[in-house]
Formats: structure tokens, C-alpha cells, sequence
């Protein structure tokens, strides 16, 4: 398992986003030729109006990468070591000589686990072994080094791991990654470290699926595709829970989802103006201004 776990997160590519981050031919050039700022984010809120994205920049701008030309997904970073954009992007391992993220990070952990289990295993069966040798009941050999050296290296390793495993099994119950435990994703409220967890049950079966015997294997289970994820903050959305409020049976079957879809396009008040949300139809103001004018009366009589 050990070596599986560890194939596994070597040998899997770290996914990328899909063409539909991508900007079309027409606004890359349009891209390219605009010189202001302004004007080149205008171009990408007009692309990602219909993406799936709740995230921006700490400036409050769209998730753009130069190189990979194309809008980021929540929780997408750049990889200067892989030189992609990968998929929830946890960090770069050197261990592994890969990028830890959506397509491996279950893997990851396992290998961790794994490696946990096997120097705890190698530093048990020679423990005795070890102890003879500070009592100088062990026979005077060239192996009494060998087994020194392997007790303090399996001893050594367990220590380092286990505090890494650790690191990691907290961040899979807030639901993080470790780069936005440094830095908050930005979300329209600002940021917010604790913005895509759903509770440590929902976020342990994010990150491992739903069937529980495959959870100690090293196979894909995840959920989800990597390039939206459901939101604290979108599900606590004001005007969801209002009209929620008015309707308790679809409040009780949307309680009732284990991952809520995001909202939908447009829903997405993000990359949409404030204005959209304020303007109402001639029917509301009609129906708006009678009840004022009810209210004015039944206080005058």
C-alpha cells in the first residue's frame, strides 16, 4: 500500500482547468491589445460572467494567469515548478517531484499514512534490538551499527512525518490548503479562510468520496471536478435563505443535499454589478407603491 500510495502520487498529472476557463480567440487578442488595466479586466468579467467562480484577487479583480492564458478557477494556482495551472493546488512537493492538488492529493495523504505506518512498524520490531544493544547484550558485530542506524533514521522519519500528517489531516477538516492557510481566498464578502468549509464530515468526504471501504486506497474518489466547489458563503447567501424562509419544504431539501451545487450563472453576483441586484420590473414598483399607499391609509383612518 505503501508503494502504491507513493506511485500513485508521483505517476498522476496534476489537473488542469478545462477549456472553458480558456479566453476565446477573439477577446485574447482584445486582451493583448489593451494596454490599461481597466479596460483588459473588463474583458475578463465579460468572460467569466458565466464561469462558476466566487473567488477573486485581494484588489478585487478577476484570477488571470499570463502564462496559461486563462481565467483561474476557485482554489487554481500557477505551478512555476510544473509551469500549469493545477487544481486546488496544495503545494509543490520535492519528494515527490510533483504537484500536490486535486487529481493526487488523496494520494498524498495516504502516502503519508502509509509511510507513518511503516516507520513505526520498522522502529517497533527494532526496538529490542536496540535495547540490547544500550545493555551490551547484543553480540559484538558489525550489524549492532546497522541496527542502531535503522532505529534512529525509521525513529527519526516517524517524528517528521507525523507532524506533517498531521498539518495535513487539519487542513482536510477545515477544508484549506496550504496555500490559503498563508493567504485567504477572496470572496465578495473579503477574505475568508473558512469560506469553502462544510463541516469536518462534508470536508473529509470532499477529499475521499463517499464510499468509506475505498478510503484507505489509493484510487481516485474525490468529489467534484476540481473547477468549482460548493461555499460556505454561497450557501449562507441572504437572498437564498430568504427565499428559503418562504418555501420550508425546498428549505428542508436543500438542508437535506450533502454538496450544494454552486449558484447558478446567473445567480453569480460576483462578476455581475450591484445594479443588476437593485433594479426591479414596473410590476414590483406598482405592486411596492400600493402597499405604501395601503399602509398610509390604514394609519390616516
Amino acid at each position: 500500500m505503501f508503494v502504491w500510495s507513493y506511485g500513485k502520487t508521483i505517476f498522476t498529472s496534476p489537473a488542469t482547468p478545462s477549456n472553458e476557463f480558456c479566453l476565446s480567440k477573439a477577446d485574447k487578442e482584445q486582451y493583448e491589445k489593451e494596454e490599461r488595466p481597466e479596460s483588459q479586466q473588463e474583458i475578463l468579467r465579460r468572460a467569466a460572467k458565466d464561469l462558476p467562480i466566487y473567488t477573486t484577487t485581494a484588489s478585487r479583480a478577476i484570477r488571470y494567469c499570463d502564462r496559461c492564458q486563462l481565467i483561474k478557477p476557485d482554489r487554481c494556482h500557477h505551478c512555476s515548478a510544473c509551469d500549469v495551472c493545477v487544481l486546488k493546488m496544495d503545494h509543490h512537493c520535492p519528494w515527490v517531484n510533483n504537484c500536490v492538488g486535486f487529481s493526487n492529493y488523496k494520494f498524498f495523504l495516504l502516502f503519508l499514512m502509509y509511510s507513518l505506518l511503516y516507520c513505526l512498524f520498522v522502529a517497533a520490531t527494532v526496538l529490542q534490538y536496540f535495547i540490547k544493544f544500550w545493555t551490551n547484550e547484543l553480540p559484538d558485530t558489525h550489524a549492532k551499527f546497522h541496527v542502531l542506524f535503522l532505529f534512529f533514521v525509521a525513529a527519526m522519519f516517524f517524528i517528521s512525518i507525523l507532524s506533517l500528517f498531521s498539518y495535513h489531516c487539519w487542513l482536510v477538516g477545515k477544508n484549506r490548503s496550504t496555500i490559503e492557510t498563508f493567504r485567504a481566498p477572496t470572496f465578495r464578502n473579503g477574505p475568508d479562510k473558512n469560506g469553502f468549509s462544510l463541516g469536518c464530515s462534508k470536508n473529509l468526504r470532499e477529499v475521499f468520496g463517499d464510499e468509506k471501504k475505498y478510503w484507505l486506497l489509493p484510487i481516485f474518489t474525490s468529489l467534484g471536478d476540481g473547477c468549482n466547489f460548493p461555499t460556505r458563503l454561497v450557501i449562507m447567501d441572504p437572498e437564498q435563505l430568504a427565499v428559503s424562509s418562504q418555501n420550508e419544504p425546498a428549505k428542508s431539501s436543500v438542508a437535506n443535499q450533502s454538496f450544494p451545487r454552486p449558484l447558478s450563472e446567473s445567480q453569480n453576483r460576483l462578476l455581475s454589478g450591484d445594479c443588476q441586484w437593485v433594479e426591479t420590473g414596473p410590476e414590483e414598483e406598482n405592486v411596492k407603491s400600493g402597499a405604501k399607499k395601503h399602509i398610509i391609509v390604514s394609519l390616516e383612518s
